[in-house]
C-alpha cells in the first residue's frame, strides 16, 4: 500500500489564521490573509510579527487552530487507499506536542498515535507523497512532494502546488465509477 505523509501546520491546521488572529490581537492591527499574500504588505506584517512571535511557544496556541475545509473528509477517504502518517516538526515548539496530539484526536481520531510522527527534520520520512507547505521539507524528500499553498510560499516553484483538500482528493483518489 502506498504511503502519504501529511504535515499539520498550514496543511491540516490553518496556522496562518491563528498567527494573524494572535498578531492582530496583540498589536491592535487588522492584517488579513490577502495582505500577507501581497509582497509589500507581507513585509510590513512580518516586520511587526517577528518581534512578538514568541506566542508560538505559549501554551494553547496550537490546540485551538482551525482545521482546513474538507481536510477531515478527504484524509478519511485517502486512508481507504493509502497508509496515512501525520508528520509534524512539532519538536521546534515543545508545548505543541501534547496540543497537537489533542488536536489530532479531536479532528482526525481515525489516524491514531501510531501514525503520528513528531520530528525536527522530515527528510528521513519514507513515503510516496509528502504534503507540506515548506520547501525545506520537500527538497530532500525522495517521493513526490506536494506543496500546499500558503502565503509564505507563494514565491516557491518547482513542486506540484495544491490549493485545497478537494484538489488533493481529485489528484490522489481513484475516480469513482
Amino acid at each position: 500500500m502506498k504511503r502519504i505523509a501529511i504535515d499539520m501546520d498550514d496543511v491540516l491546521a490553518d496556522t496562518t489564521s491563528g498567527i494573524l488572529t494572535e498578531t492582530n490581537l496583540r498589536l491592535g492591527t487588522n492584517f488579513t490573509r490577502e495582505d500577507i499574500s501581497n509582497p509589500e504588505k507581507a513585509k510590513e506584517f512580518y516586520e511587526q510579527y517577528f518581534p512578538i512571535r514568541d506566542f508560538l511557544h505559549e501554551k494553547g496556541f496550537f490546540r485551538n487552530l482551525p482545521v482546513f475545509d474538507d481536510a477531515i473528509e478527504t484524509v478519511k477517504k485517502l486512508q481507504d487507499h493509502y497508509e496515512i502518517f501525520i508528520v509534524s516538526a512539532a519538536t521546534e515548539f515543545p508545548n505543541s506536542l501534547s496540543e497537537k496530539l489533542e488536536w489530532l484526536e479531536e479532528f482526525f481520531p481515525y489516524i491514531g498515535w501510531k501514525h503520528t510522527v513528531f520530528c525536527g527534520h522530515k527528510y528521513m520520512i519514507k513515503a510516496d507523497y509528502l504534503i507540506d507547505d515548506h520547501e525545506k521539507n520537500l527538497v530532500k524528500f525522495e517521493g513526490t512532494g506536494l506543496l500546499y499553498d500558503a502565503p509564505h510560499n507563494y514565491h516557491i516553484e518547482g513542486y506540484k502546488r495544491v490549493y485545497s483538500w478537494k484538489e488533493i482528493g481529485t489528484l490522489l483518489l481513484p475516480e469513482e465509477v
